[in-house]
């Protein structure tokens, strides 16, 4: 990163990842509990960690694209690695507060 750069923040990362959704839930994915991990190195570098409510979801190979392709729209991006993991296995208590009240589980 140059001096003229402005350091990418985790804060940033997780403002453009509350605008993706799962398409068959109207919650945002970050509510979800779908995202496990959020790095961002010195060269804004952006690394997340995150799953699916499902292996058969149908947003499997759309929902990672977009993820990559909104974090990489940050300013100061570089790099957007987005890494699906299926452990731990995604399940409803991972959702938030909000998430749950907005899906009448509270």
């Amino acid at each position: 990163m140059n001096l003229s750069e402005t350091p990418v923040t985790e804060e940033q990362v997780v403002e453009v990842l509350r605008t993706c959704f799962d398409p068959e839930i109207p919650v945002n994915i970050y509510e979800l509990g779908l995202i496990y991990e959020v790095k961002v190195d010195p060269s804004n570098e952006v690394y997340v960690k995150m799953t699916l409510t499902s292996p058969h979801c149908p947003a499997a190979a759309s929902l990672p694209a977009e993820v990559e392709s909104k974090v990489r729209t940050i300013p100061g991006v570089k790099n957007a690695t987005i890494d699906v993991v299926w452990d731990p296995v995604w399940n409803p208590s991972m959702m938030s507060e909000a998430a749950k009240l907005e899906l009448g589980f509270l």
